[in-house]
């Protein structure tokens, strides 16, 4: 596979839907050091009914096995998503769902709109885009809220005073000629910016160990 060409490279998988989990693929990300420990998996819902309106094939409940299956396997994996809020016939407990959803799975990366119909779907041509948007706003921030609270205390936990690697891609937006800082990427596709001298004293310390 591509991980063999050169232990160097790093590998990242995104954006499967949330069938496309082969055991297979699982072992290798945590068995090979240049795959990163990162996956999308979009659970646009938390709700059963909402799922099942939006087509996705799959439950709640064995969206939630997924996700456990994968932290067995991949202890030290990020787990991003995709929310929708306030899809065609949304009621509170569906939405109450959603939110139990973000505190059960506790993602470290979320991506989370409000529902808006597009044309040429399934569910412009068979459903009514129902839920005013005030509504759909509320249920939004609420899943924000949620996210926010739970990312916060898990950065705290697992990524304060934690070394890792980070795949440097460029210098960061605030860099300046006098404060000349770096942004990166770790292996769980969190970004990272640090100053340019610890790159040059880590390249120093690794110089002196040859």
């Amino acid at each position: 596979g591509i991980s063999d060409i050169s232990p160097e490279l790093r590998v990242r998988f995104t954006s499967p839907h949330p069938k496309d989990y082969p055991p297979e693929l699982l072992s290798i990300m945590s068995e090979r050091d240049n795959v990163c420990k990162s996956l999308h998996m979009p659970a646009q819902s938390g709700s059963n009914a909402v799922l099942e309106g939006m087509r996705r094939g799959y439950t709640r409940e064995a969206y939630i096995d997924l996700i456990h299956n994968v932290r067995d396997i991949i202890p030290d994996v990020s787990i991003s998503t995709d929310i929708i809020t306030g899809f065609c016939g949304e009621t509170e407990q569906d939405h109450q769902d959603t939110v139990d959803l973000m505190e059960t799975v506790k993602y470290d990366q979320a991506f989370m709109f409000a529902y808006s119909m597009r044309e040429k779907t399934h569910a412009h041509r068979q459903m009514k885009d129902d839920v005013p948007k005030d509504v759909k706003n509320r249920r939004l921030n609420d899943i924000i809220q949620s996210f926010r609270r739970n990312v916060a205390v898990i950065n705290e936990t697992r990524e304060v005073g934690r070394l890792r690697l980070v795949l440097v891609e460029g210098f960061s937006r605030k860099s300046t000629v006098d404060r000349p800082t770096l942004q990166g990427r770790t292996d769980q596709n969190k970004r990272v910016v640090f100053p340019l001298t610890e790159l040059l004293h880590w390249q120093d310390i690794q110089q002196n160990n040859i």
